[in-house]
């Protein structure tokens, strides 16, 4: 039996002590640092988000990377995009999908994207500290970078389009020659035996153009519906003629609040006529725990209301061949965001039920 859609969740590796986060924040930080230590900003936040089946693990240990793969397949979810660190040669946060490339489980498909931005102090505090620069030296960083993942482009769990490995790249705007780039990867992907590589690219203005930066598709995504949820509530405020919204936000920092139910109306945008786009939608968000009053946060969250956000996702490529009806998501584990789908204390299962529901249920092959 077929999906209705390919729903990819991003994946985050931080859930293990490094020695650059024991350097920067103390031994033994992790995500959970954030995550546990988070309280509530006003009436009615929901803070912490603590997890429920899977608790704080170690993502070091082989049986929790196992149990996150059947639970993801049990409900739906065809694979994960494990977030990938490359700094002139330097990875970092490396050793989870390693080891899971190196043992050959879990037995779950997956793909690779670059989080291809600056570490600054934004896992603690949103600080403006660089604690480790992305740079672009490049031909000769191009081609290492390139051959670290060509073990991974071979596995057979590696997700394709078209026979191409999916590689996803956060920031494809910040890549100073991307067409190059794009080519090198190319050239090098067909003289070592693959059939290229599918460049996917997340687009955070709604006007970025993959086909003309050498990109197979994009992804509009969460940051411009935030931008534009922004640019609402600052009309509102200045139609209400008041400037104590703006004094108590400006100088007690009051978080930036969205209405989850008002989000999903903005949150999955129309898709481009002009070139290949991929939908992207959140469970939640609330990036508190990192960020404090400085965050983001959307409010309301429910199972249904997702249920909605999923359907329309699903709707806006329900129309292509099956390689295509890509859906991501963000994400799966990404708890100091309030973006995850692992379950937890307040609601279990039931984002996961949404997502066996809508996906699966009542499909068959004659429908695709």
């Amino acid at each position: 039996m077929k999906k209705k859609a390919r729903l990819i969740c991003n994946y985050l590796p931080q859930f293990h002590p490094i020695p650059e986060n024991d350097k920067w924040w103390g031994k033994g930080f992790t995500e959970w640092t954030n995550v546990a230590k988070a309280k509530p900003l006003f009436p009615s936040h929901y803070q912490p988000h603590l997890p429920a089946d899977l608790g704080f693990y170690d993502l070091r240990i082989p049986e929790t990377r196992i149990a996150q793969a059947e639970m993801a397949k049990k409900y739906g979810i065809e694979g994960f995009c494990y977030w990938h660190y490359w700094f002139n040669g330097q990875r970092l946060l490396e050793r989870p999908f390693n080891e899971v490339l190196r043992s050959g489980e879990p037995d779950f498909p997956f793909c690779l994207g670059w989080a291809n931005e600056s570490w600054s102090g934004i896992w603690h505090g949103c600080s403006d500290k660089i604690l480790m620069e992305q740079t672009y030296p490049g031909e000769q960083d191009e081609k290492a970078h390139f051959e670290s993942l060509l073990d991974a482009f071979f596995d057979k769990r590696y997700m394709t389009v078209d026979g191409k490995p999916i590689f996803y790249v956060l920031k494809p705007h910040n890549l100073p020659e991307p067409n190059r780039f794009v080519d090198h990867w190319q050239e090098l992907a067909i003289k070592a035996g693959l059939k290229g590589i599918y460049f996917i690219g997340e687009d955070h203005t709604l006007i970025w153009n993959p086909k003309k930066n050498g990109f197979d598709a994009s992804l509009p995504i969460v940051g411009t519906t935030f931008n534009r949820l922004s640019t609402s509530q600052t009309q509102l405020i200045r139609q209400l003629k008041t400037l104590r919204y703006y004094y108590i936000h400006r100088y007690f920092h009051i978080p930036n609040v969205f209405s989850y139910k008002r989000f999903i109306k903005y949150g999955t945008p129309k898709l481009s006529d002009d070139f290949l786009q991929y939908p992207c939608i959140v469970p939640n968000w609330d990036n508190s725990p990192r960020c404090g009053r400085r965050g983001y946060i959307l409010t309301n969250s429910t199972p249904e209301l997702f249920r909605i956000h999923l359907k329309n996702a699903i709707d806006q490529v329900s129309n292509r061949d099956h390689d295509n009806r890509i859906v991501f998501i963000k994400s799966w584990n990404e708890w100091a965001e309030g973006n995850y789908l692992e379950p937890d204390q307040k609601y279990g299962h039931q984002y996961l039920e949404v997502i066996k529901d809508v996906v699966s249920n009542g499909v068959s092959g004659d429908q695709l």
